[in-house]
């Protein structure tokens, strides 16, 4: 579905769409659950908001153009704003992938529901949009730092087990590069990715 994007403008235009859309309504969802939790980091940095320039991360986007997967500039979260840090934490993790997959299954409705069977044009981007989506939030699930699978995991680990990893944190980044470059990530992800599609759409266009 990403192939051939540098000789098709059409193909690039259309990734480059489902990108803002994904990242937007994943970061968006970040800095909503943190606000209606106490935290207004967010809405004082302007990040609360659906407006995609606020969000985009331009080397994020390109490797989604490039390589198929990427992401968005982080929203800032101040954990100590929350009643419970762990648990605040937690659901602000977990709100970006959800917002994501909520995407996916919305789109899967149009396309199979709204969306006539002869609107081949329609149909591509929506299924573009679906996939872009699914494929942001099993990516942002892996628990590595700084992906929001590993907030989700500290917030799950017991206190002691959740210091210990956290020293793992400055090494998140290169482990993430390393698996990346190596196709480790791809080879797990990709399955997920394509199980969550089916069930999201129906199929109504492969990815």
């Amino acid at each position: 579905m990403l192939t051939g994007l540098a000789t098709h403008p059409l193909a690039l235009a259309m990734t480059l769409g489902a990108v803002i859309v994904a990242t937007t309504c994943h970061e968006f969802a970040h800095a909503f659950v943190a606000d209606r939790l106490g935290d207004p980091t967010a809405r004082h940095l302007g990040r609360l908001s659906l407006n995609p320039l606020v969000h985009l991360d331009i080397l994020g986007t390109l490797f989604f153009v490039l390589f198929g997967f990427g992401w968005a500039k982080p929203v800032p979260v101040n954990p100590t704003n929350f009643q419970n840090p762990r648990q605040g934490m937690l659901q602000v993790a977990l709100a970006g992938p959800l917002a994501n997959i909520t995407v996916a299954f919305l789109v899967g409705v149009l396309g199979r529901m709204v969306v006539p069977a002869d609107s081949t044009l329609l149909l591509e981007v929506l299924a573009l949009v679906a996939w872009i989506n699914v494929i942001l939030a099993i990516f942002n699930l892996i628990p590595i730092p700084p992906l929001d699978g590993s907030r989700i995991l500290a917030a799950v680990l017991p206190a002691q087990q959740a210091y210990a990893y956290a020293q793992f944190q400055q090494y998140g980044v290169i482990v993430l590069m390393l698996l990346l470059y190596t196709g480790i990530v791809g080879r797990v992800m990709l399955p997920a990715a394509r199980w969550l599609y089916a069930v999201s759409t129906g199929g109504f266009a492969g990815p």
